[in-house]
């Protein structure tokens, strides 16, 4: 089961690459010289908001991979763990998807989502981190 949740972690790592390959192909002709001024000039609202999706999905993902970490070490039973991270993988998409398509109501459904499945990761470490040995 932590393979799932480890795989889950791979798959966040990954996510920012996705929204930013995204924001570099829809607007003019991608010039690497210089990335950060090139977004800048760009008018095509996909590109930017695929790229403003791709640093939400690095701002994610360092609390997702400490929950998971903490969950672990805490011995939370990892059947919760791999569920929990699933179901973050699962939002991270679908707001990846909601900011592309420029559906904000939506997008910020799902990133609370998200939020959650961190969130509650984190709550069970610190609960079973506080739990006398057995």
């Amino acid at each position: 089961m932590l393979a799932i949740a480890y795989g889950c972690v791979l798959i966040a790592a990954v996510l920012p690459y996705l929204w930013v390959a995204i924001a570099k192909s829809s607007g003019e002709r991608y010039n690497n010289r210089n990335p950060r001024a090139w977004q800048a000039r760009q008018e095509v609202p996909r590109s930017n908001l695929a790229n403003a999706a791709h640093l939400n999905a690095f701002e994610a993902f360092a609390p997702f991979a400490a929950g998971v970490i903490l969950a672990q070490l805490a011995q939370v039973p990892a059947d919760r763990i791999a569920a929990l991270s699933v179901a973050f993988i699962v939002f991270r998409v679908l707001h990846g998807l909601m900011y592309v398509g420029n559906r904000h109501a939506l997008r910020s459904l799902v990133w609370v989502g998200g939020l959650a499945c961190v969130v509650a990761l984190m709550i069970m470490a610190m609960l079973r981190a506080g739990m006398p040995a057995s």
